[in-house]
């Protein structure tokens, strides 16, 4: 048994070497025990001794590995995971006799890999994300101090980053595990730190605030993706999370004011900029529906609508005429509406794809149900038809609709007939689409499933009220 040991967490380089000489050596990846500094050694092992010039000529023959690797091991030596020494190692012996398996991501340990070196990737990017640097005075000059927690052993390889786009300042990262100085010259290490070496706060954090709270825009808030993309355990290193929860607890009684005061603004703002948008989208090219079809059927309805209809995309007639649901499943919609007591002119009806997808048969045009990339490509128009009309109420209706307003797939069966939370404010419900009761072959099945429709717009309109 061979005991490996590095200097540093991160010893790429340590790695690299000692494992020329086990190659050379050709001791398999079982007979290798790896650690770090001081730790405890396996009892029965022996120290790997440093590999000897010439290695290469012994009994081993020399193989190269692929670039692919190399870049792979440097991630890889920065994780946390206790494995990953070994794991790479076993990699190696078998690129000897497997040299494109590098290229195999459905490899187990390939996939495991690629996975720690992914969150090395990410950890570096929180980083130099949510890294905030505090003044201090030292000595009469400036300092800069910061704190940060990784997941990872990224500190040393993220140091250059940093260097580079402060190299005029005096600054400090500290962390658990090291701390990193640059003095405006040179970068030194020291040991690592607790959270309360590092200052709270200066007198810059306050004018930071106001500048980032007066770019706030509501109406763009969406708290999951914010989450997705920073996570609440930075939120104590960066001063402008102080702001966050009051900012989206606020978000959408701001966003109404702002479209009030824009409907009220003399001019109608909000009809000039619908009209904007509904000739921009005549010219979309967002996804391949537009070179078949007639042309872009958009949205109709009073732009102060507190009701909102989306439906899945304009069928044959639509896309002659030009105007949503005005084929049989509008007639179908029209009737449900009258008989739920709602009036369709006060309602904005629209669909999630602007483009009619069909499937020629001779001289008929077949539905086709649009894709999720259609889909994607079409919701930019339904987010800003939304955010000018502010329906307090928008149905959608079909898997498709749904999926367009929630960014995911919804099931009817299970969410249909209650209030939702859309992700960008505002109410929703989720029912049938017209034309799923065009198709029921049984009679008392079809009106059964009319009458639940109806029951449907019947309730959320009683939203309403």
């Amino acid at each position: 048994m061979r005991v490996v040991t590095l200097a540093q967490p991160d010893d790429f380089d340590g790695w690299r070497d000692a494992a020329r000489g086990l190659m050379a050596d050709d001791v398999p990846p079982d007979d290798v025990v790896w650690q770090v500094g001081d730790a405890p050694a396996d009892l029965f092992g022996t120290l790997a001794p440093d590999p000897p010039a010439g290695s290469a000529d012994r009994s081993t023959p020399a193989f190269s590995v692929p670039r692919a690797f190399i870049d792979l091991a440097r991630s890889v030596i920065l994780g946390s995971d206790p494995e990953r020494f070994a794991l790479l190692y076993t990699l190696l012996a078998r690129l000897r006799r497997e040299p494109k398996l590098i290229e195999d991501r459905a490899d187990p340990l390939v996939r495991r890999l690629d996975r720690i070196a992914k969150d090395v990737r990410r950890d570096i990017h929180k980083m130099r994300a949510f890294l905030r640097f505090r003044e201090i005075d030292e000595d009469g000059t400036a300092r800069f101090v910061a704190w940060f927690e990784p997941d990872h052993h990224i500190v040393r390889a993220n140091a250059a980053f940093f260097v580079n786009r402060f190299a005029s300042m005096r600054w400090s990262i500290l962390t658990p595990e090291v701390s990193i100085h640059w003095d405006g010259k040179a970068l030194s290490e020291g040991p690592g730190a607790s959270k309360g070496d590092a200052p709270d706060g200066d007198p810059t954090e306050e004018v930071w605030k106001t500048y980032y709270a007066s770019t706030f825009n509501p109406a763009r808030v969406k708290v999951g993706a914010m989450l997705k993309e920073m996570p609440r355990k930075y939120w104590k290193n960066m001063p402008e999370t102080d702001l966050v929860p009051g900012m989206i607890a606020t978000a959408q009684a701001r966003e109404s004011g702002m479209i009030a005061k824009a409907r009220d603004t003399v001019g109608g703002n909000s009809l000039i900029a619908w009209e904007a948008l509904r000739d921009e989208a005549a010219g979309c090219t967002r996804c391949p529906l537009y070179k078949p079809a007639t042309q872009t059927v958009f949205g109709e309805g009073p732009i102060d609508a507190p009701l909102m209809f989306v439906g899945e995309q304009p069928g044959d007639q639509e896309d002659l005429a030009g105007r949503p649901f005005v084929g049989p499943a509008g007639q179908m919609f029209d009737r449900a509406m009258a008989d739920a007591g709602l009036d369709r002119s006060r309602a904005y009806v629209t669909n999630a794809v602007k483009h009619f997808k069909f499937e020629q048969r001779g001289k008929r045009r077949i539905h086709a149900k649009p894709g999720a990339g259609e889909i994607e490509a079409c919701r930019w128009w339904i987010e800003q038809e939304q955010m000018l009309v502010a329906p307090k109420i928008t149905v959608a209706l079909g898997a498709t609709a749904a999926r367009s307003l929630f960014g995911k797939v919804m099931t009817i069966g299970k969410e249909r007939g209650r209030a939702l939370q859309l992700p960008g404010g505002g109410e929703a419900w989720i029912t049938v689409h017209p034309s799923y009761l065009l198709r029921l072959p049984d009679k008392v099945q079809a009106e059964e499933e009319y009458a639940r429709f109806v029951e449907d717009l019947r309730m959320a309109g009683a939203r309403l009220a």
